[in-house]
């Protein structure tokens, strides 16, 4: 057996058989079986009835096996894509097509394009994306409309260059897309009040921020002003105000959840992200204090198996700290993955929440 399948498992690089004789195929593409006395070799999912161990080599690619003198298995096709290759591959195809078409693509074009029933299509998509194609394409054309609003684009060209076909669906979603009107979100966030404070914690500064709406920014640093500064960032005209007395319980149920992890909150929140990062950050609230979970376990809760590193990208881009949970999301090893305010603070909430 060559070096390649020491990235196996621990378990199964030790004993790569068991993934064989399970027909795991989890495997499949990451090494191949030959038969000495068929002089076959096949995929580890095979569903072939099993050989003798002792007539059974291991190579750890296609081409390792058939220069060896072995030829494809007819049944499992070991040198093909593997059927998760497959279904990534329809995908993107799918993708791409929803990208470059003038107007989001129905359901019944997009699985004829793939040759398989809508139903069939729309399970497919959404379980290798973790969003069904409709919302898929709304992310995809929001997208585009705040790139373009944030450009030179006039708000009438910004609409149509993002896909909308009449004005008045693009000001129905406006509110929901943007977090604000377009006049508003195209002007920096000009004329918008957001209310501002900042505390002192066990792990330093925080910065707690809301509009009407709800909190829409929890922040932890060092610096009051670098705080204030990455705010101004994601609203460069809008009216930072100091808070009032009313504010107090914002600041209160923040650090509450900072030192007494367990605390329940009830924060009303006004957070804007894609479809799928909304789906990775209420799936983070759902991870109790004192548990942690991994990037590719909050992929399986999501309903996309596929997405770990998407989903670590969507931990990222959490604004708010502490509130949408982010730091108790580890590596699949259980080591400390990067924390946007800090791995130590990560550390330190952790080590709080296990305790507490």
């Amino acid at each position: 057996m060559t070096q390649a399948l020491d990235a196996l498992t621990p378990t199964l690089a030790a004993d790569p058989w068991r993934a064989i004789f399970a027909r795991d195929a989890a495997f499949d593409g990451r090494f191949v079986f030959a038969v000495v006395t068929t002089g076959i070799y096949c995929r580890p999912s095979c569903p072939a009835r099993h050989a003798r161990r002792e007539n059974m080599r291991l190579f750890t690619t296609c081409a390792e096996a058939e220069a060896a003198g072995f030829r494809a298995c007819k049944r499992c096709r070991p040198q093909q894509a593997t059927p998760d290759e497959q279904r990534a591959a329809l995908v993107a195809r799918a993708c791409r097509a929803i990208a470059t078409a003038e107007a989001p693509p129905s359901l019944a074009a997009l699985a004829q394009q793939a040759e398989v029933s809508a139903h069939h299509f729309h399970r497919l998509f959404k379980s290798v994306t973790g969003v069904t194609p409709r919302a898929y394409a709304l992310a995809l054309r929001r997208t585009r409309l705040r790139a373009s609003l944030e450009g030179d684009e006039t708000i009438t060209r910004a609409l149509f260059n993002a896909g909308y076909q009449s004005s008045s669906r693009f000001y129905a979603e406006a509110p929901q897309t943007l977090g604000m009107t377009p006049r508003e979100f195209r002007d920096g966030g000009a004329h918008r009040r957001i209310r501002v404070a900042f505390s002192e914690c066990s792990l330093g500064l925080v910065l707690v921020a809301a509009t009407d709406a709800g909190v829409c920014a929890v922040a932890l640093g060092d610096e009051r002003e670098a705080l204030r500064a990455d705010l101004r960032k994601r609203f460069p005209k809008a009216e930072l105000l100091d808070a009032d007395a009313g504010f107090e319980t914002h600041v209160a149920t923040v650090l509450g959840l900072i030192e007494h992890p367990r605390a329940a909150s009830a924060l009303p929140l006004d957070i804007r992200g894609t479809a799928f990062q909304l789906r990775v950050w209420r799936a983070l609230r759902d991870v109790p204090a004192g548990s942690t979970a991994s990037y590719a376990e909050i992929a399986q809760r999501i309903g996309a198996p596929k997405s770990a590193r998407a989903v670590a990208g969507a931990c990222a881009a959490n604004p708010v700290a502490v509130v949408v949970p982010c730091h108790r999301v580890l590596h699949g090893d259980g080591t400390l993955s990067g924390y946007r305010w800090g791995v130590e603070r990560k550390r330190a909430l952790l080590a709080r929440e296990k305790k507490s």
